[in-house]
């Protein structure tokens, strides 16, 4: 079963309603993002991380979303502190199929993505806060979820 989120629906949970200026960052085509993660292959993906690789649901398709064109502009061309709302509001992307799919979030745990490479503080060149090593290049850390039984 796959499950077809809309901006309304992502809008209208909790923590989506917080995103409003993502969703409307004309950087960024959050219809797409959704769309992205509407794909029944790669929620299957998500869940897949999850249950086969014990890896965070998110690593069963970062690589993918990292190289789309709908996500790589926008992460590669700005600074991490542009960039952190996006970020985060994949994640909500992710906990809300997720939690559709009958998981839910395993409170206070998070798993590595990639290791930051050392930057100064306050660093706003776009791509200095990239990874140095691991799955993602942009992503440091994501949720963790468990089936609920």
């Amino acid at each position: 079963m796959s499950v077809d989120l809309t901006i309304s629906q992502f809008r209208s949970d909790t923590q989506g309603a917080k995103f409003e200026d993502v969703i409307n960052d004309n950087r960024i085509n959050f219809q797409a993002w959704i769309d992205f993660f509407n794909d029944p292959a790669r929620q299957q993906r998500l869940l897949d991380s999850e249950k086969h690789h014990l890896r965070p649901a998110l690593a069963g398709v970062i690589i993918e979303l990292e190289q789309s064109s709908d996500f790589e502009p926008f992460l590669a061309g700005y600074d991490a502190h542009t960039t952190r709302r996006g970020r985060q509001a994949i994640g909500v992307i992710v906990r809300i199929i997720m939690e559709h799919s009958g998981w839910h979030k395993i409170p206070g745990m998070k798993s590595s993505l990639g290791q930051r490479a050392r930057t100064a503080p306050r660093t706003t060149t776009p791509g200095a806060y990239q990874n140095t090593s691991g799955l993602s290049k942009w992503f440091s850390r994501a949720q963790r979820y468990e089936e609920i039984r």
